[in-house]
């Protein structure tokens, strides 16, 4: 009886992290949505100056702190010292080249984050590339880092080929190499992994 306890309390942990994660992919494609809202935040000088094809970005902004609101509350506070736009390339793309700093409220105003030393957003595949000290923050503790995530907005998946830690509130860990998994993470594949799974004592 105990045993069957036991996995039964594996399994609500899984599903936890599973929801958790979930939660983590539909914030990755809240910060897609906040890239977009760069398209007017350059000086129309430099727009006007870039309009043949440069290897320069069309335009700059410095010192970004962009508030996203909806009916009066605040849903997403993204922060970043310089977006470069080069939407005017031939493969269109935004540049977070001095770290990007994403904040996301939920309706109770609980706060989930996302931050990364370097990001790039290709507008035509939809793909954020995110480099260098990758976090993930949930509002109820869950953490997921890695050097490098991939998230492809088409596709719904988000994939990484570098390793990776998560863990929960609770303790409990998983630590690989390398994982893909499609956007609401019933399917989750990792390469390799090692974890330390923590289970409340149940009653007999």
């Amino acid at each position: 009886m105990l045993d069957w306890r036991k996995r039964q309390g594996a399994q609500l942990l899984r599903s936890q992290m599973f929801n958790d994660i979930k939660y983590i992919s539909q914030s990755i494609v809240a910060l897609i949505g906040a890239t977009i809202l760069f398209s007017c935040q350059g000086d129309l000088k430099d727009v006007n100056q870039f309009t043949k094809l440069s290897d320069d970005p069309q335009s700059r902004a410095y010192d970004v702190n962009l508030f996203y609101t909806d009916s009066g509350r605040v849903k997403v506070n993204l922060r970043s010292p310089e977006v470069l736009d080069y939407t005017h390339q031939d493969f269109p793309y935004r540049e977070f080249p001095h770290s990007v700093d994403v904040d996301f409220y939920s309706e109770d105003s609980a706060k989930s984050s996302i931050f990364a030393k370097y990001a790039i957003f290709y507008e035509e595949t939809g793909l954020v590339d995110m480099q260098d000290s990758v976090s993930i923050t949930t509002d109820d503790g869950v953490v997921l880092t890695a050097e490098q995530l991939y998230w492809d907005q088409d596709e719904s998946w988000i994939y990484t080929d570098q390793n990776y830690k998560l863990r929960l509130s609770n303790g409990t860990t998983n630590n690989g190499e390398g994982f893909d998994a499609n956007q609401e993470f019933n399917i989750f594949n990792s390469r390799s992994n090692i974890g330390k799974q923590i289970i409340d004592n149940l009653d007999e």
